[in-house]
């Protein structure tokens, strides 16, 4: 690697990460794995589906 991508690799360790910035990564991963075994799978209905288990999670 050249020392720019090595600079630029060191000061995004650097930066936090919000919950919400997890929630989109894990969306995101989530999304990717998915549609990749079956092109029927939207971002719409992943992102559904997060909100439906992150209602139950809060309801108990």
């Amino acid at each position: 690697m050249n020392e720019a991508l090595i600079s630029l690799i060191e000061a995004a360790k650097k930066v936090p990460q919000t919950d919400s910035d997890r929630e989109k990564q894990r969306r995101s991963f989530a999304y990717g794995n998915t549609h990749f075994e079956n092109d029927m799978i939207t971002r719409e209905m992943v992102n559904r589906i997060a909100k439906q288990m992150a209602e139950k999670k809060k309801n108990g």
